[in-house]
């Protein structure tokens, strides 16, 4: 049991590891892909387990290596004694420990010792789950091109479902990063007291702001000069052939025969991701027309990378697939005009989202109806962060290569209640703050007695189904979860797009909430005040204890704080 505490904290990946590699044996070296006796071809190490996760399958196994593979690697699919003994025996840095395994029809199954996990855990350091296991060096550029005016500065008015899903994701992108250590800027800068940011604002989004007489004339002639004498610039002789236009009109991909004024500036997009090699761009690209506010742009984001300390930046574009071919145009022209920085275009959703912003604002804010004439401060700020919540999880649910449709007029537009919003998971976050308010109140009468160290507790009490879940699918792995966002943004061969989950944590929550609140109703966890129950009530104190934590840190990621009370 010593052995198990010093290795903490536990991780799911390091344990499917450390099983392969003992189901292999002497074969781990060799590559999967080119080795074969008879017919057989040995799987890849990653496919060898898979950690189990409904309610039925964790009844009787933890991890199961299927019957599939081990036809393949041993004679009948018969686990020699000697590899059973090195899963049974397994250990290592991050290894959940193992309690038994014995071959079933379904394949070999492992059962982890649950008592020792949660030891290890709950009375360990805690504080270890509910961050990203490394942190990252770098800064981070998030262009969000929703907000960059057209013509005028967008307005709470002119803002799309679409656009307001992009910036959304550009806020909850900026806070995963930020948890991985990275230094975050945003782009555009909006006009301070502006009608745009106070709408935000209303929404949790604290986006950047600058003076709104601030003009950036300078660096935009600095940028139109660089493009003038820009090695991708295309001469008068090219006129006639056809061109993409960069900038003004829908921001799709759209063709015309070019009839240009003379001395246009025209730049070839082609050339630049060619003969730089970039990896993701549209091969169609061509020649780009260059229109004022793409220069309004461009000197926008050179003047945010000058707020980075880093050499290099990584900059992200957080676009809708609409206008990804026009911000693919913006991303060449930058780097036409010389700016050096890493650049990833990120998707956030398709066509078919329906423009619902100003009915679902209103949708939102109509949950006050009733209460205004008892409001207080503290319930306009819970009403102002369920409003947040509820439009976050709205359009972040859904994965965001996907459409979003969201009709507030038709029943069950937003899902203010039931076990899949925003609501819900206020709802039973809250509901952690108000058990541990009563545990208090039951200290201060002296029902109960402190909670004591987690050295002094028997964890083979937490025996209900429910308990091992929310231990094994969300506390241990959430640290992994953070991690794949930083995995994300890398400054070498990492192409045109950032493969940033932002569904992730929305359904994370949402399921810990179907699951915490099953458990909740069917466990009384404040029980008799009878000294033989105390040990059961404090291990399951522990448990639920960390499990609030994990809620601030997973909300924390969406810009949403904790509620205490609903």
């Amino acid at each position: 049991m010593e052995e198990i505490e010093e290795l903490s904290p536990l991780r799911v990946a390091s344990t499917v590891q450390a099983l392969s590699s003992a189901l292999r044996g002497n074969r781990e070296n060799a590559p999967a892909a080119n080795r074969s006796k008879g017919d057989r071809v040995f799987p890849d190490p990653e496919k060898l387990w898979f950690k189990e996760s409904s309610a039925k399958n964790l009844r009787n196994r933890d991890f199961l290596s299927p019957a599939t593979v081990l036809n393949t690697l041993y004679a009948d699919g018969q686990v020699p004694p000697a590899v059973m003994s090195r899963v049974l025996s397994l250990r290592g840095s991050g290894v959940l420990p193992v309690a038994g395994a014995e071959v079933m029809g379904e394949g070999l199954r492992l059962r982890v010792d649950r008592a020792a996990a949660f030891k290890a855990v709950l009375a360990g350091q805690t504080a270890d789950y509910l961050k990203p296991s490394s942190q990252k060096e770098g800064c981070v550029l998030i262009n969000c091109p929703a907000l960059h005016p057209k013509i005028y500065t967008p307005t709470p008015e002119t803002l799309t479902l679409g656009q307001l899903r992009t910036v959304l994701l550009a806020d909850h992108m900026g806070a995963l990063l930020r948890s991985q250590g990275f230094s975050v800027f945003y782009c555009p800068k909006l006009p301070k007291d502006g009608n745009i940011v106070a709408f935000l604002r209303a929404l949790g989004i604290d986006w950047p702001t600058a003076a709104a007489d601030l003009t950036y004339e300078e660096q935009e002639e600095q940028i139109l000069k660089a493009l003038e004498s820009s090695i991708y610039r295309e001469e008068g002789a090219d006129r006639g052939r056809k061109t993409c236009r960069g900038g003004g009109g829908d921001g799709g991909k759209k063709v015309e025969e070019e009839e240009e004024n003379e001395g246009a500036l025209r730049i070839n997009l082609k050339r630049v991701f060619q003969e730089e090699g970039l990896l993701g761009y549209d091969p169609s690209l061509g020649t780009c027309t260059v229109q004022r506010d793409s220069i309004s742009q461009l000197a926008q984001l050179d003047l945010c990378t000058a707020d980075c300390t880093d050499v290099t930046v990584t900059v992200l574009h957080v676009t809708s697939c609409q206008d990804e071919f026009r911000q693919q145009q913006m991303a060449m022209l930058w780097r036409a005009s010389g700016a050096p920085h890493a650049q990833a275009e990120k998707r956030s959703d398709e066509g078919g989202v329906r423009d619902e912003v100003r009915r679902s604002s209103r949708g939102c804010v109509c949950m006050q109806t009733g209460l205004e004439s008892c409001l207080c401060q503290t319930w306009d700020d819970i009403i102002k962060v369920m409003t947040s919540a509820t439009v976050r999880f709205e359009l972040l649910s859904t994965v965001h290569t996907s459409p979003v449709t969201l009709d507030v007029q038709k029943e069950g537009g937003v899902s203010t209640k039931g076990p899949r919003g925003g609501v819900f998971v206020m709802y039973n976050c809250a509901r952690l703050h108000t058990l541990f308010d009563s545990y208090e109140r039951g200290v201060e009468k002296g029902l109960y007695p402190e909670i004591p160290e987690g050295s002094q507790l028997d964890f083979s009490a937490l025996k209900e189904e429910g308990e091992w879940l929310l231990l094994f699918n969300y506390l241990i792995p959430f640290s992994e979860l953070l991690d794949q966002s930083g995995q994300a943004i890398g400054y070498e061969g990492g192409g045109a797009r950032a493969n940033i989950k932002t569904e992730q944590i929305c359904k994370f929550l949402v399921s810990l909430s179907k699951d915490f609140s099953s458990y909740y109703n069917r466990v009384h966890v404040l029980g008799e005040p009878l000294p033989h129950l105390f040990n059961q009530m404090f291990c399951r104190l522990y448990l639920l204890r960390a499990l609030r934590e994990l809620y601030h840190s997973a909300l924390e990621t969406l810009n949403l704080p904790p509620i205490r009370q609903l």
